[in-house]
């Protein structure tokens, strides 16, 4: 029973990641991370039947940064949108050394 959703969370995961290292806009890369939480999620609530309540409560924690990350993440991009007009990482060039 615990196979499904770990095969389902380790196929979320691999989305996430290509997601990652292909796209340039900032707000699908956002997204791709909270997806590679969300499975980090779904895998911690699968194990959790089997090694008890501990699994929960990591799930928990991971949503608190996901939300912090999110909230900060969405405040860097539309201050981005605001100085360069665009969300594409490769035309914002200010990080580059």
């Amino acid at each position: 029973m615990i196979q499904p959703a770990l095969f389902f969370s380790g196929i979320l995961f691999a989305i996430g990641v290509v997601g990652v290292l292909t796209r340039r806009n900032a707000l699908i890369l956002f997204m791709c991370v909270e997806l590679m939480l969300n499975a980090v999620n779904l895998t911690f609530v699968a194990l959790s039947t089997m090694h008890g309540v501990t699994g929960q409560v990591f799930v928990v924690f991971v949503m608190t940064v996901a939300a912090a990350e999110a909230a900060v993440g969405l405040a860097i991009v539309i201050s981005v949108f605001r100085h360069f007009k665009t969300v594409d990482l490769k035309a914002v060039s200010v990080l580059r050394g």
